[in-house]
C-alpha cells in the first residue's frame, strides 16, 4: 500500500486504517457518527493526498482538456474551478475530476486516486499537439478542512481573505507560512469549507498548525468514513460506486456537465442518447421497511420484476433514515414512485426521492 505524507500523524493519533484505491488511509478516528456531526456542524480536517494532480500548460493545453472532458473550459476565468468527467470512445466515464484555471494556458486536473494512472494515459494518448505536461500528484499534499466553522478555524494562518472566496473559485497565496498555497472553495461533503493544495514537504507542519487554530471550533481529523456518508446525503456521485467506465454519464444525472456546444470524445454517442431518450437514471431512495440497501443489491418492482440495481446505500446520521442512490428503468424514476430493494430475499419498499437528501438550515 502506497503512504500520504499524513501516514504516520494518523497511526499516532489512533486512527482506524484501511486500504482505500492502493492507499493507507484513515477510515475513522472518534467514529464515523462523531465524525460526520462535526464536519455537518463545526469543521473536520480530512487528508486526501491521495487526490491526484496534473498540471497542463501551453498554448494548446485548453484545446485538449476541452476534447477530454465534457464541461466548457473555455468558460474559466482564472481563479475558477469547474467539475467535469472524462468521457470515453463508448460513452462511459474515465474518471470524474475538477479543472482549476490557474492563467492562461495554465490548469490543474484534480482526478482520484485510483484513476491516476488510467487517466494520465488517456490524456496523453489524446495529446497530439505535445501540450506540456506534469503528474505531480506525489510531491503535492491535499487537505479538505469542512464544515461551517471554516472560516473561523483557518483565518488566523493567512492573509488571504478567506470569506470572500466564492464556491468554485480559489486564491493563491501564503498558508502558514507556505507560499503558493491553492486554497480552494470546493469539497465532497455539502458542509462548506475549502482544500488545501501544497507541496508535501509541508504536510506535517500544516496539519499540525490547522489543529492547533481550529482548537477553539473544535476541529477535529476526520475519516474516509464520515466522507462517504456526507457525500452520500448530498447525492454526490463516487466514481466505482455509481459511476464507472460502462455507465451513461446522463443517465448518471451529469448532463449539467454536459456541453454539447462544443466537441469532445463520444459527444455524438451522447447526443444520440439524449435525442433517443434515457432507457434508466440514477435516482434517489429512502427507504420505508427497515434496512439499509447496499452496492448491487437488486431493486424490483411491487411485482418482484428486477428493475435496477443500487449502486450506494447507507444509513444517513443526519436525517436518521437510510438513503441510497440507484439506477432504475426510467418508468420508475420518478420522484415518489415506490420500488423494492432486494435484501437477503426479503423485498424491502423505499421511495424515489429528490437529492440532495440532507439540505443545510
Amino acid at each position: 500500500m502506497k503512504n500520504t505524507p499524513l501516514t504516520e500523524k494518523h497511526i499516532l493519533l489512533g486512527a482506524k486504517m484501511a486500504e482505500f484505491a492502493g492507499f493507507n488511509m484513515p477510515i475513522q478516528y472518534s467514529g464515523i457518527m462523531d465524525e460526520h456531526f462535526c464536519v455537518r456542524k463545526s469543521v473536520g480536517m480530512f487528508d486526501v493526498s491521495h487526490m491526484g494532480e496534473f498540471i497542463l500548460k501551453g498554448d494548446k493545453a485548453e484545446a485538449l482538456i476541452q476534447k477530454v472532458v465534457s464541461n466548457d473550459v473555455s468558460k474559466l476565468e482564472k481563479g475558477q474551478a469547474m467539475y467535469a468527467y472524462f468521457p470515453n470512445e463508448k460513452g462511459g466515464i474515465v474518471d470524474d475530476l475538477l479543472v482549476y484555471k490557474l492563467d492562461d494556458g495554465n490548469f490543474m486536473l484534480v482526478v482520484n486516486a485510483g484513476n491516476i494512472q488510467k487517466d494520465w494515459d488517456w490524456i496523453n494518448k489524446h495529446n497530439v499537439d505535445g501540450v506540456e505536461m506534469h503528474n505531480i500528484s506525489e510531491n503535492t499534499a491535499l487537505l479538505a478542512i469542512q464544515g461551517p466553522k471554516a472560516v473561523e478555524a483557518l483565518q488566523s494562518l493567512t492573509n488571504v481573505d478567506l470569506s470572500n472566496i466564492k464556491y468554485y473559485t480559489f486564491e493563491r497565496g501564503a498558508f502558514s507560512g507556505v507560499e503558493n498555497v491553492i486554497i480552494s472553495a470546493t469539497g465532497y461533503t455539502g458542509a462548506g469549507g475549502f482544500e488545501l493544495y501544497f507541496n508535501k514537504d509541508h504536510a506535517s507542519a500544516v496539519w499540525d498548525a490547522i489543529l492547533s487554530s481550529g482548537a477553539k471550533c473544535d476541529i477535529k481529523p476526520v475519516g474516509l468514513g464520515c466522507r462517504d456518508t456526507l457525500r452520500l446525503e448530498m447525492g454526490f456521485c463516487l466514481y466505482g460506486n455509481d459511476i464507472n467506465d460502462e455507465t451513461s454519464p446522463l443517465e448518471a444525472g451529469l448532463g449539467w456537465v454536459t456541453k454539447f456546444s462544443k466537441d469532445f470524445i463520444a459527444k455524438d454517442i451522447l447526443l444520440k442518447q439524449k435525442e433517443l431518450g434515457l432507457e434508466q437514471k440514477l435516482v434517489g431512495f429512502e427507504m420505508i421497511d427497515r434496512g439499509i440497501a447496499r452496492h448491487d443489491y437488486i431493486i424490483c418492482d411491487e411485482n418482484g420484476n428486477e428493475i435496477g440495481k443500487v449502486t450506494s446505500g447507507t444509513q444517513s446520521p443526519s436525517l436518521e433514515k437510510a438513503i441510497g442512490l440507484g439506477y432504475v428503468k426510467t418508468a420508475f424514476s420518478k420522484i415518489d414512485a415506490f420500488i423494492y430493494i432486494k435484501v437477503r430475499e426479503k423485498m424491502l419498499k423505499a421511495k424515489v426521492v429528490k437529492t440532495p437528501f440532507y439540505k443545510a438550515n
